[in-house]
């Protein structure tokens, strides 16, 4: 079975995520903005049916899809871009891989210790989230 992602979750670390907005967007206000916010995660699962929600008090960012079904994503927030994304399970790891601009693109969702991570690539970049869950 699955993991269970259901929940909100808080960041609590962030390894390498300034490097990885810099590779997705020359926005350099934004970036400084951007590695400042606390994130919150919030997430609903419904077997294969997943929405994520990241919230900050800049912009929020809200992501819907079935694990298996490709779907077009609008990176609204992020760096605005238009991609191709497909999510698959991995074992209990949620692996999206994204075409468009910018190679090697994607994210991991999975938890372990009682921590959600998220690995997010984009050409060489890999950035590490860790989430702590809210109580």
């Amino acid at each position: 079975m699955p993991a269970d992602f259901i929940g909100k979750w808080i960041l609590e670390t962030s390894n390498k995520f300034e490097e990885y907005l810099k590779v997705l967007s020359k926005i350099f206000g934004f970036l400084k903005i951007a590695i400042s916010l606390s994130q919150t995660k919030v997430v609903s699962q419904e077997g294969d049916n997943f929405e994520f929600k990241t919230l900050s008090t800049l912009r929020n960012y809200e992501l819907a899809f079935t694990v298996g079904v490709e779907f077009e994503e609008y990176t609204k927030g992020l760096d605005n871009r238009t991609v191709k994304s497909l999510v698959v399970w991995e074992g209990d790891k949620l692996v999206c891989t994204q075409k468009g601009e910018k190679a090697n693109r994607g994210w991991k969702h999975w938890i372990e210790d009682g921590k959600l991570y998220l690995e997010l690539t984009c050409e060489d970049v890999v950035c590490i989230q860790a989430f702590k869950k809210k109580e």
